[in-house]
């Protein structure tokens, strides 16, 4: 006789599937650099955003903690590239608009809580789920959390500037496992990312949702995901974990 399936802990990623920014990066960027006298398109620095933070995160994974900087100075730098390609030259005017960005990004206030999200967590905590947190985030996250109210829910915040390792490098989901206490065939991993959550939790032998995140699944990753993995939403958690309930544990 098979034995059903007994989740011990279910691992979450935060942004664009707990969490997601009220306003997009340009927007935020734009109405900070006017604060302090500089004009400059939100549409230009939401461009150049993306292209900066993408090449940073090339030459120097996981904010440059194995570089020698540190989380803080990896993003006053993307900052202050990010204005410069949008066409602001003058670095020292970009200084202490960096560092107003880097405080306010801190802040509960440019967070918003995603539809669904505290009421499934608490949904997972009345079935004896033990809740945690796997993100390739920096140190500000643990704040994050608890101003928007959500730390409560977690036994711990494993950030990869903590970790030393981001999704989807296996040494953050074993340590997760091991701050835990359990065996990846008795945890779960829920994220918005293919490669870093989906894949990245399999990958140890974790069980894994993908969330619906903010852009739209490219539709050959989406055939390849099992349905009753896929999440349109996070209130289909549940309902996903009694289904994966049902199934045979991995002996």
């Amino acid at each position: 006789m098979a034995h059903r399936l007994q989740l011990r802990l279910l691992t979450w990623d935060v942004k664009d599937t707990l969490l997601r920014l009220r306003h997009p990066v340009g927007v935020e960027y734009a109405t900070k650099a006017r604060a302090h006298g500089l004009e400059v398109e939100a549409t230009a620095l939401g461009q150049a955003f993306r292209q900066v933070y993408n090449a940073q995160s090339q030459r120097f994974p996981n904010y440059g903690l194995s570089h020698g900087l540190t989380s803080r100075q990896w993003w006053l730098d993307l900052v202050q590239q990010t204005f410069h390609q949008a066409g602001v030259r003058d670095a020292q005017a970009v200084a202490p608009v960096a560092e107003q960005l880097y405080k306010d990004f801190s802040s509960p206030s440019t967070w918003q809580v995603l539809e669904g999200a505290e009421a499934t967590l608490r949904g997972c905590r009345k079935r004896g789920l033990r809740l945690a947190v796997v993100s390739n985030f920096d140190r500000r996250l643990e704040d994050i959390l608890k101003g928007v109210g959500l730390r409560e829910h977690f036994d711990f915040v494993l950030t990869s500037e903590a970790a030393g390792w981001p999704k989807p490098d296996p040494r953050i989901f074993h340590e997760a496992l091991h701050l835990a206490q359990v065996e990846p065939a008795v945890a779960a991993h829920i994220g918005d990312s293919y490669q870093c959550d989906y894949k990245g939790a399999r990958a140890v032998g974790m069980h894994s949702f993908l969330v619906a995140g903010s852009e739209p699944l490219d539709p050959a990753v989406k055939d390849s995901v099992p349905q009753e993995h896929f999440l349109p939403s996070l209130s289909l958690l549940l309902p996903a974990l009694d289904h994966l309930a049902g199934s045979p544990a991995r002996l």
